[in-house]
């Protein structure tokens, strides 16, 4: 089965562990992931900048790890994003910032990935 996640939460939240969990697993089982997609407070398991303290779980850099070793479809809503201060190379030059802090497995795209996502899956499940 093709499956396609949405995660909205943050990645303070369970539902964020919990995509993570379920996106393995899926791979586990032998389905299909056709893209992860990071909406709403969800954007910020992207930003380099998470200092995580020492004690708790680093929830970023397993999502960055597990996007890599699979080679995912990792979309960050655009707009979502911005919004969040979170920015690639483009977008840190298009609102003349001093820096990004989009980590380099993902990628910042529209809404219109979403809904590729939604008809190209069999299934799409969303963490809250």
């Amino acid at each position: 089965m093709k499956f396609s996640i949405l995660v909205t939460c943050p990645p303070q939240a369970q539902g964020a562990q919990s995509a993570l969990k379920f996106a393995k697993a899926s791979l586990n089982a032998g389905h299909e992931l056709h893209r992860i997609f990071f909406y709403q407070d969800a954007v910020n398991l992207s930003s380099t900048l998470q200092i995580i303290p020492r004690d708790e779980h680093n929830l970023n850099d397993e999502w960055s790890a597990f996007i890599a070793e699979y080679k995912l479809d990792a979309v960050v809503c655009i707009a979502a994003a911005v919004r969040r201060g979170v920015l690639d190379e483009n977008e840190a030059k298009r609102y003349n910032t001093q820096g990004y802090n989009l980590s380099p497995q993902f990628e910042l795209s529209g809404l219109g990935q979403l809904v590729d996502a939604m008809i190209v899956s069999d299934r799409m499940i969303t963490f809250k």
